[in-house]
Parts: C-alpha cells; structure tokens; sequence
C-alpha cells in the first residue's frame, strides 16, 4: 500500500517527533522558515511512504494527515 502525507506547516513546531518516528524516512526538516518561525517538517514522496500514519499518531501538534491509497 502506498500513502501519501500533508503536514500543515503553519502548525508544526519542527519537533522532529515524525521524523523521528517515520520508518521509511519520508519526512525532513525544511530550511525554509513557517509563519511562526519554526523550521518544519515536509514529506518527501520519493521516499515510498507506506500510509502507515506513525507521524501522525507522534504529532503533539495535529498537524499531519496521513492518507492511503
């Protein structure tokens, strides 16, 4: 199965918790800065996420969605 992953950088806090967590390593922390000044993760989809949602279970922030198909 394969899944897919949107993160809502306006709500991430850049814990690196799904990063962390993530067992295929589909998500890094960008360079680039959010709204709140906190660089953020973003999912990489080359990486071959499985939609196993791990990241979005470990987001103290919801601010990941996970969706597969």
């Amino acid at each position: 199965m394969k899944g897919s992953v949107q993160i809502d950088c306006e709500l991430c806090k850049g814990c690196s918790l799904c990063i962390e967590f993530c067992p295929k390593g589909s998500i890094s922390l960008s360079r680039k800065l959010n709204p709140k000044g906190y660089f953020f993760a973003e999912f990489d989809d080359q990486k071959g996420c499985t939609g196993c949602a791990v990241c979005a279970l470990m987001c103290p922030e919801v601010a990941i969605e996970v969706y597969r198909g």
